[in-house]
C-alpha cells in the first residue's frame, strides 16, 4: 500500500513524508506538516494552502484546496456541479493515522499516481486539533500500537473537539463552521482510531446514521454507497466492518449502529444534507498498517468517484433543495432493535483468565484463535419526535451567542426595520433533567418538556427574523426546537431562563393574593382543586401563596419562556 510505493530521483528524496521517512513509525510534528503541505503548494498550482480562522492554541486553521482547474472557489465549484470531498484530520491527535495518509494522499495525487475525476475538488485540514496536536508525549493512548509520540485528545482548553460542532465553545469550532459552510462539500471524511474490543479488522468505518440522514442520499448511503466502499476494501485486503460499537458484550453477539448526532464531526455535516464518515482504524494494530488501510480508504472514495461522483452531487442538490419545502422534521432517533442487517466479522475468541494484579478473572481475546462469523448490526433508528416547521423563527437581538452561531453557520436572517407587534407561537419550558457532572464543560438538558400558547408579543427594530424557506432548515430547526437532543438549549445557552429573578415578601403578598382571589373566583375554585388532589400543597401556606402568584400578573413572564419564537403559517 502507500508505505510500500516507490519513487525515483528526485521526487523520492522531495516528497517523502516523515512517516516514510522512519520506516512507519513516527508522525511528524506539526510545523513539518504545514511545511510539507506548503512546499506542494509552492510547486504545484493545483494546490492552495490558507490558514482560514484561529484556534484555541493562538495558531491558525489551515486548509489545503487541490483542484485540477485552479479555480479554488467553492461557489464556482457547486456552480457547475463540482464534486466537493472535504478531509478533516487530527480532530484527536493522538490518532494521527489520517495526517499521515492524507500526506501521502494528496503527494500521490498531484505525482499523477492517483487519478482523481476532474470534477473533483478536494479541501483537507492537515490538523483540526492544532492545541492537542503540540501537546506530545507517548502515554497518553495507553493501549495504541505506535507512532512512538503523538499528539493529545484534548484541545488548548482540554476540550474534545468532537463534541464541539453545535455548541462551538471553541475558536476551533467557530473556524470549522465558516469553512465547511464556505466549501459546502457533499463528502465529508474525518480520521479517527477505535479503542475497545480486539478483532482481526484494521479499519472499522462509522457512515452517518442513514436514517438521520434522511433523502435521496441517505437511501443511496444504505442500499448503494456502504455496499461499495466495503467491497472495494475487502479487495485491498483491508476488510472493514462498521464501528465496533459494542462495549459491555461480546461483538459476535452484535451490536448497535453508533448515533453520530450534531455534536459529532458525521452528525453535523448529516444536518446540512453531506455524507459523513469517520474512518475508525484500530489501536492494537501496527502503525504502518493503520495508515495505510486509511489510504486504502481515500483510494476507494476516488474510486467510487469516478462512478458515483455525478450522481452523489445530483442527490446533495436535490435534497437540499427539498429541505426548502419540507414540512416536518423528525429528531431525537431511536434504535429500533426489531430490525437489523448481517455483518461477516472477523474476530477472535475471548475468554476469562485470572488476572496477574488482582487474581480475579480478567477479559481477554486469543489471537491464536481467530473466527469469521455473521453478527447481528442494528442500523435501523426511527423518529423520535416530528415537528412541523414553522414559517419563521424570531430571535431577539439579545440572545447574540445564537446569533452569531447561526451566522457561522450561514443561515439567513433578517433585523427587523421597526418595533412590531406580531403573533407567535411561545413554548414555556415544563420540566427537563440536568447531567449530575459536566460534559465538556456543560450541565446537559434532556428529557425536555415544553408547553405551546399563542400571544401578541412586541419585538423591537433589530431582532432577528429567520424564514424557513431554507436549504440549511434541518440544521434551524435541531439547534431552535428547544426538545432537540442537540438543541442549543440543551447546550445551556437559555439557562438564565430558568431562574426567577424576582420574588415576594409572603406577610406583603398575603393581602395582596386573597384580594386577587376574591377578584378571580374562577382562580380560587382552581386553587381548591389542586389542593383536594394534593395533599402536600393543601398542608403548606407557603406553598399555596407560590401558587398564587405563579398564576398571577406579578409572576415574572421571563421565566422559563424560552426566548426564541415561531410564527406560524
Amino acid at each position: 500500500m502507500a508505505f510500500c510505493l516507490g519513487f525515483s530521483g528526485f521526487a523520492q528524496k522531495k516528497y517523502l513524508t516523515h512517516f516514510e521517512s522512519s520506516g512507519g513509525k513516527e508522525t511528524p510534528f506539526y510545523n513539518d506538516v504545514i511545511s510539507y503541505f506548503q512546499n506542494l503548494a509552492n510547486d504545484f498550482k493545483e494546490v492552495k494552502i490558507a490558514g482560514m480562522g484561529m484556534t484555541d492554541a493562538g495558531l491558525p486553521l489551515h486548509v489545503v484546496l487541490f483542484d485540477r482547474k485552479g479555480e479554488f472557489d467553492p461557489k464556482e465549484w457547486h456552480a457547475n456541479n463540482r464534486l466537493v470531498l472535504l478531509i478533516n484530520n487530527g480532530i484527536h491527535p493522538g490518532e494521527p493515522d489520517g495526517i499521515d495518509a492524507s500526506m501521502m494522499f494528496l503527494r500521490d495525487v498531484l505525482l499523477k499516481k492517483i487519478d482523481v475525476p476532474e470534477n473533483l475538488a478536494i479541501a483537507i485540514i492537515p490538523v483540526y486539533n492544532l492545541g492537542g496536536h503540540l501537546n506530545r508525549g507517548s502515554f497518553s493512548r495507553v493501549n495504541q500500537n505506535g507512532p512512538e509520540t503523538y499528539g493529545f485528545r484534548g484541545n488548548a482548553r482540554n476540550y474534545d473537539l468532537n463534541r464541539d460542532f453545535i455548541k462551538a465553545d471553541t475558536k476551533n469550532a467557530k473556524s470549522f463552521q465558516q469553512i465547511f459552510n464556505w466549501l459546502r462539500p457533499q463528502v465529508f471524511i474525518d480520521t479517527h482510531v477505535s479503542n475497545g474490543a480486539d478483532y482481526q479488522h484494521v479499519m472499522t468505518l462509522i457512515s452517518t446514521q442513514h436514517n438521520r440522514l434522511g433523502g435521496k442520499l441517505g437511501t443511496y448511503l444504505d442500499q448503494d454507497l456502504n455496499p461499495m466502499l466495503y467491497e472495494k476494501m475487502k479487495t485491498k485486503d483491508f476488510p472493514m466492518v462498521p464501528y465496533v460499537n459494542a462495549y459491555g458484550s461480546k461483538p459476535e453477539d452484535g451490536w448497535n449502529q453508533f448515533k453520530d448526532s450534531g455534536r459529532y464531526s458525521s452528525g453535523y455535516a448529516a444536518l446540512f444534507g453531506t455524507l459523513g464518515f469517520m474512518p475508525e482504524t484500530h489501536m492494537l494494530k501496527p502503525y504502518v498498517q493503520r495508515v495505510n488501510s486509511t489510504y486504502a480508504l481515500f483510494e476507494t472514495f476516488i474510486e467510487v468517484f469516478h462512478q458515483e461522483g455525478s450522481k452523489i452531487v445530483e442527490m446533495a442538490k436535490a435534497d437540499r433543495l427539498a429541505k426548502t419545502t419540507q414540512k416536518e422534521f423528525a429528531l431525537n432517533h431511536e434504535l429500533d432493535k426489531n430490525q437489523n442487517s448481517i455483518i461477516e466479522f472477523l474476530g477472535y475468541e475471548s475468554g476469562q483468565k485470572p488476572s496477574e494484579i488482582s487474581g480475579l478473572p480478567r477479559l481477554y481475546y486469543d489471537r491464536t484463535k481467530p473466527f469469521t462469523k455473521e453478527v447481528k448490526f442494528f442500523d435501523t433508528y426511527t423518529d423520535g419526535l416530528v415537528i412541523e416547521k414553522p414559517k419563521a423563527y424570531i430571535i431577539p437581538q439579545a440572545w447574540y451567542p445564537v446569533i452569531e452561531n447561526l451566522q457561522r453557520n450561514d443561515i439567513h436572517m433578517e433585523q427587523l426595520k421597526n418595533d412590531t407587534t406580531i403573533q407567535v407561537t411561545v413554548y414555556k419550558i415544563l420540566d427537563f433533567q440536568t447531567g449530575q457532572r459536566p460534559f465538556e464543560g456543560h450541565y446537559l438538558h434532556t428529557n425536555i418538556q415544553v408547553e405551546k400558547s399563542q400571544s401578541q408579543m412586541d419585538f423591537r427594530k433589530g431582532d432577528f427574523l429567520v424564514e424557513m424557506d431554507q436549504e440549511t432548515n434541518r440544521y434551524i430547526m435541531e439547534v431552535l426546537e428547544p426538545q432537540g437532543e442537540d438543541s442549543f438549549f440543551a447546550w445551556n445557552f437559555f439557562d438564565t431562563i430558568l431562574q426567577a429573578k424576582e420574588g415576594f415578601s409572603a406577610y406583603v403578598f398575603e393581602d395582596l393574593a386573597a384580594d386577587y382571589l376574591n377578584q378571580n373566583p374562577e382562580l380560587r375554585k382552581q386553587l381548591e382543586e389542586e389542593k383536594a388532589k394534593n395533599e402536600e400543597l393543601a398542608k403548606s401556606a407557603s406553598a399555596q401563596l407560590r401558587w398564587v402568584h405563579e398564576h398571577s400578573p406579578w409572576k415574572e413572564k421571563e421565566h422559563n419562556r424560552y426566548p426564541v419564537f415561531r410564527v406560524e403559517y
